[in-house]
């Protein structure tokens, strides 16, 4: 006569295998992100710096050029723009961007020369 198990116990062996498989899965990802963030890191804070370059250049050709308001010039930005954030300064007549709350780049407005970037860091 063969003896079964109860079904709770079947069940419990079952669950065990999934959660090692998990644990794998889960350093697979966190090696895949850290190495992707050494091998492209300084590519993707080009990229980021540079679009927020765009977005101050953007910002402020859209403000104090063309005298709209600022919750109006996201409508230039080119697709893809959805992180970068603006602010302006209107006494300094000036608007800066920021990509993801980081890498600010800043343009300012003078009569005559109209909107100039700040220079870049050098890192």
């Amino acid at each position: 006569m063969a003896t079964s198990r109860p079904a709770s116990s079947t069940a419990h062996s079952r669950a065990l295998p999934r959660r090692p498989l998990f644990r794998r899965l889960l350093w697979v990802v966190v090696i895949a992100l850290a190495a992707a963030v050494l091998l492209y890191g300084p590519t993707l804070a080009a990229l980021a710096r540079t679009g927020s370059a765009y977005g101050a250049r953007i910002g402020c050709s859209c403000r104090f050029v063309e005298g709209r308001p600022l919750g109006q010039c996201r409508k230039d930005f080119e697709g893809g723009m959805g992180l970068v954030t603006l602010s302006e300064d209107e006494t300094a007549r000036s608007v800066t961007a920021r990509f993801a709350l980081a890498f600010p780049q800043t343009a300012t407005f003078t009569e005559g020369a109209g909107c100039q970037l700040q220079p870049w860091p050098r890192d």
